[in-house]
């Protein structure tokens, strides 16, 4: 478990994939159970990160830490960047993508369309080609909204699936199961002190396209 930071309000995690966050219905033991074990402290959820993601997530210590988190959410304070590698460039190499969710809970999935339909949601992110090795490319993500798998819906719908990702049309998928998504930097305001603060989390190191780009 790599702890990135605690203090009396909150905890900051660099989770590996194949975790769930919460209890699932897989009934193995999720993030914050292994965190409340570790610290013997009940914790409080505060977002949420897909099971076969990397990287960073909060979790509240107090019911203080937890209002005044999910009010910075809520009012879109909390700043969410995160990397993801995929096999097709985007056509452009930067720009923000705008679609509308509609998230289909029995198959655990979400679909991006372009323009505005029954039970969607207005999703946006910004996104920059920051790297590229042989057949990969390394995309550096501002999540500006944050629906049921966004970012793995929007850069399908772009032509662009997650490595890995073939719930969201990547070729094939990886060994352990994981996509190449990671959360790589959290900034908010700190509940307590009120001053900004940002965590990095470094990418994984379980094979040699994130180490390529590591």
């Amino acid at each position: 478990m790599n702890i990135i930071h605690q203090d009396d309000s909150i905890i900051v995690i660099n989770k590996v994939s194949g975790i769930p966050v919460q209890s699932d219905k897989t009934g193995d033991v999720s993030l914050i159970e292994q965190v409340q074990t570790e610290i013997g402290q009940q914790l409080y959820l505060v977002h949420r990160l897909d099971r076969p993601a990397s990287g960073l997530i909060a979790f509240a210590r107090n019911s203080f830490a937890l209002n005044n988190l999910n009010k910075q959410f809520r009012e879109r304070k909390v700043k969410k960047i995160y990397w993801a590698v995929v096999g097709n460039k985007p056509e452009l190499e930067a720009g923000t993508l705008i679609h509308h969710i509609r998230k289909e809970a029995a198959k655990n999935r979400s679909f991006a369309f372009n323009k505005a339909l029954h039970h969607t949601q207005k999703a946006e992110l910004s996104y920059q080609l920051i790297a590229s090795i042989e057949r990969y490319h390394l995309l550096e993500i501002d999540l500006l909204t944050g629906r049921h798998h966004q970012i793995r819906a929007q850069l399908a719908a772009i032509g662009s699936p997650i490595k890995g990702d073939v719930k969201y049309g990547f070729r094939r998928g990886n060994r352990d199961r994981s996509i190449h998504l990671h959360a790589r930097q959290l900034s908010f305001i700190h509940p307590e002190t009120n001053e900004a603060i940002t965590f990095t989390a470094e990418a994984p190191q379980t094979d040699n396209v994130w180490k390529a780009f590591n």
